[in-house]
């Protein structure tokens, strides 16, 4: 069975579509069979992986708010073992959709993907960056959450909302929800700003936080407009060699 981990932050542009692709990718081209399950209406993880339609044919979208299976969701990628199901901006309105479930409505998610878990080694879940009842959805659905974090002054602000979010979801809903890991991104080692927002999180997340930091990277920043993950548009750029060190870091922390 999977293990499932959704990537949320509800703050926007902290790197979590980009950590949530690249990581997926390091892992597939390990062996492991992964899926990503882009949750955010925003497509970005869709578009990462050669998917620029925003409105495809059977999406997440379709997935929760109809009666159509993850299975005929999914998606090859050009990455083997890495697979996905596309989000579509019709996904802006499924909360509306969804809240007028009187019961489970928290629980969509996760019916959808017990369907299809016994395939892969990892589920990855894309969230949108808010605390709604999508992310709430993930959370429930999930085994961990990977929190990564913009090495910023703003880093911090709304972290407590989210942890609270998090603890909620694993009193009412998820009592198997745990945090696997704090992500720091667009690091730079010689700034005393990222050091103390490292030095911050540290004091709240303690040995959560990864070693590895992701650093500014123009290549990474550039491989989505190619739809390739960066491992395919630049392997030897030092943002492709983070997330290898990544990988195996994640992988020893999991196992």
């Amino acid at each position: 069975m999977a293990r499932i981990i959704s990537f949320s932050n509800q703050k926007g542009g902290v790197g979590k579509t980009t950590s949530c692709v690249n990581l997926a990718t390091c892992l597939a081209m390990r062996g492991k069979r992964v899926l990503i399950v882009d949750f955010d209406a925003q497509c970005n993880a869709s578009s990462a992986l050669g998917e620029f339609d925003k409105q495809p044919q059977k999406s997440v979208y379709d997935v929760i708010c109809s009666d159509l299976p993850a299975s005929e969701a999914v998606r090859k990628s050009e990455i083997e073992n890495l697979a996905f199901i596309p989000s579509s901006c019709d996904l802006a309105g499924a909360e509306l959709e969804l809240s007028q479930i009187v019961i489970g409505r928290e629980r969509v998610l996760q019916e959808k993907l017990s369907e299809i878990e016994d395939g892969y080694d990892f589920i990855f879940i894309d969230c949108p960056p808010s605390l709604g009842l999508l992310t709430v959805n993930a959370l429930t659905a999930s085994n961990g959450v990977l929190i990564p974090i913009q090495s910023e002054y703003y880093a911090l602000e709304g972290l407590s909302q989210m942890m609270n979010t998090i603890k909620l979801v694993k009193k009412f809903l998820n009592k198997d929800l745990e945090v696997d890991g704090v992500l720091l991104t667009m690091f730079d080692s010689r700034s005393k700003l990222s050091r103390g927002v490292l030095e911050e999180i540290s004091k709240v997340f303690g040995d959560k936080v990864f070693d590895t930091k992701i650093p500014r990277n123009i290549r990474l920043a550039e491989a989505p407009s190619y739809g390739k993950p960066v491992m395919l548009y630049d392997k030897k750029c030092t943002g492709a060699l983070a997330y290898e060190a990544l990988a195996d870091e994640f992988s020893a922390k999991i196992n």
